[in-house]
């Protein structure tokens, strides 16, 4: 048997690590295990390959072989290109023969199988079964693309790390899918051994008289177009605000890898004027390492994941900052990000007026959580979730006053629901329910 495993970052390997660490993938006995690395960044050329990154060392035990998408299909893009259906069998021996896999049946563990480069190896690899790997909150929210059955049905289980104990994902559930945590004591550890040469890094950089009490994290969220990039700078500003706010005077703030320069520029600006004294951690660090290193008092962030595993894996205290305005902008109402988005939005306490100096209720976030974020993901993609109609509606004829920045108007509308406006005439001819059932009347009085 082979095992492929995909990874296009440092912390979804370490996941697929964990995985295979606590026996999620069986014996090694007998099994011939090869990490497959992408790259899918604008322009890869000019960033680090996975398998160079520091702290890969730890990882590479765990696979016979590594071998990079990117140099596979080039000069194609990973994120772009996709084999041909009538070329997929060509394709299959090409990569048999390319990685020496000889006749032996191949197995896929691989992140979102929505897109690629995943869904092309999937494609490639036609009759092998899909274990599928999460290692954020988009997990807990729905699938956002239709999986064909010859995909879907082919789909054992989805791997998740138990970021809100308690809470299911939905993530294609649709299908049948059942989801299988990963044990958080395996994915710490992993994360450990990686931040082995970050914590080096960080004792260079951060003095060790005054270290930093609190954690910013920036996401890049222009780059998504979910915000422009002034008003994130703004956003990150406003964190370290809130920061000051809390009594803290060291502080160190984590950018997006891809982050331009100008957001460290603006915020040490900021920080002067606030007498607070900032270290802008350019080198790649995980978040984690930061945590695990620095042990800091409080993390603030929007609506990053590593929020979520500072206060699952840490314990660390940790709160949210522009939410709101996230929650106003994040559009179509499908985008994938939404769950997310929730999850921090009615976990965490907001950092500018409220007080976050005490470890996150997760088992009470999770019992809270699990009705908003059902009706949420059915709201988002309905058709595939029917079962969850009752359900939503009734929560919403409950609970929609508390909840009513999650959901839009027009959607309730759309969707029939409490909360929704009257149905106008000239909207229910074009519904393309109504108009389907006039034509079968039409004909049948023919």
């Amino acid at each position: 048997m082979i095992q492929i495993f995909c990874s296009a970052t440092q912390y979804a390997a370490a996941t697929v690590t964990a995985a295979i660490r606590a026996g999620r993938f069986g014996p090694r006995e007998g099994v011939r295990r090869i990490l497959v690395v992408s790259n899918t960044a604008a322009v890869p050329e000019v960033g680090t390959p996975l398998d160079r990154m520091p702290g890969f060392e730890k990882l590479r035990p765990e696979f016979d072989q590594v071998h990079s998408w990117n140099e596979f299909i080039s000069p194609h893009h990973p994120a772009g290109w996709s084999p041909r259906a009538q070329d997929t069998h060509l394709l299959e021996k090409a990569v048999r023969l390319a990685w020496d896999l000889g006749d032996e049946p191949v197995e896929i563990a691989c992140e979102s199988i929505q897109a690629n480069p995943s869904r092309a190896i999937a494609d490639i690899f036609a009759d092998s079964p899909i274990h599928v790997y999460a290692d954020g909150l988009m997990s807990y929210g729905p699938t956002r693309n239709r999986i064909p059955h010859g995909m879907s049905s082919r789909i054992a289980r989805v791997l998740h790390l138990d970021l809100v104990p308690g809470l299911r994902p939905m993530l294609l559930s649709e299908y049948g899918v059942p989801p299988e945590t990963v044990p958080d004591e395996a994915i710490v550890d992993v994360l450990a051994q990686i931040g082995e040469s970050g914590a080096g890094v960080l004792a260079e950089r951060l003095p060790a008289d005054r270290p930093p009490t609190a954690v910013l994290l920036g996401q890049y969220l222009s780059a998504i177009d979910l915000i422009t990039q002034d008003e994130e700078e703004r956003l990150h500003i406003r964190m370290l605000r809130a920061a000051a706010r809390a009594g803290h005077e060291d502080v160190l703030f984590k950018p997006h890898p891809s982050a331009p320069a100008v957001y460290g520029e603006s915020l040490e600006a900021a920080a002067g004027e606030l007498g607070v004294r900032l270290t802008v951690l350019h080198e790649p660090v995980l978040a984690e390492t930061v945590f695990a290193y620095l042990r800091p008092k409080l993390v603030i962030g929007c609506f990053s994941t590593a929020l979520m595993t500072a206060a699952a894996f840490y314990g660390i205290p940790v709160a949210r900052v522009g939410t709101e305005l996230l929650l106003d902008r994040i559009t179509p109402y499908e985008n994938s990000n939404r769950v997310p988005l929730t999850i921090i939005d009615a976990a965490l306490p907001d950092a500018e007026h409220a007080e976050a100096a005490t470890p996150l209720d997760l088992a009470g976030a999770a019992e809270e959580l699990t009705p908003l974020v059902r009706a949420v993901g059915y709201c988002m993609q309905s058709r595939k979730h029917h079962a969850l109609r009752d359900e939503t509606a009734a929560f919403l004829a409950t609970r929609l006053a508390e909840y009513q920045r999650y959901f839009k108007r027009r959607r309730l509308t759309s969707l029939r629901l409490p909360g929704g406006g009257p149905v106008r005439a000239e909207a229910l001819r074009r519904h393309p329910v109504v108009r389907r059932a006039v034509r079968r009347l039409r004909s049948t009085a023919r």
